[in-house]
């Protein structure tokens, strides 16, 4: 009979030790906007672009999202090709590709990550006239088409 009360002492004290760690659990799963805020970083607008990388520079405050911010900047091809900047559309390509694989939807989402890598290429090539824009327009077509084709 004395190891009755064991018993339930062991019993309740297990239940306290899950009550305590499961909301520590929880508090660990991302906040359930993430989709939505990886959706609205990705898109081929300027403002997307903008808010993207001022995320960027204040990624602490978006930790509890697990972002993989990561980049291998243009990968093999030229970060600047012809000096013309091209790293920062390379950045957030990596993020959009890293974080829809991560989630399990990149193949959903693939053709709207390389359209949007376009879209800041363009952006940079606008940047230019003449035969510059015209040579920039061509390098970022070709950008372009090796992420569509190869990405």
């Amino acid at each position: 009979m004395r190891r009755r009360p064991f018993a339930r002492l062991t019993a309740v004290a297990v239940a306290a030790v899950a009550v305590a760690v499961l909301p520590a659990a929880s508090a660990t799963a991302a906040p359930a906007d993430k989709g939505a805020v990886l959706s609205s970083w990705t898109q081929t607008s300027s403002a997307a672009y903008d808010a993207f990388f001022a995320a960027r520079a204040n990624q602490g405050a978006w930790s509890a999202y697990g972002f993989d911010w990561s980049t291998d900047y243009c990968t093999t091809s030229p970060d600047n090709p012809f000096g013309f900047p091209f790293a920062n559309a390379c950045v957030r390509h990596d993020f959009g590709y890293r974080n829809y694989t991560a989630a399990g939807t990149f193949d959903a989402n693939k053709a709207r990550l390389d359209s949007a890598f376009y879209a800041d290429l363009q952006r940079v090539c606008a940047t230019y006239s003449g035969l510059k824009k015209t040579s920039c327009d061509a390098t970022a077509w070709t950008y372009y088409q090796a992420v569509d084709k190869l990405g």
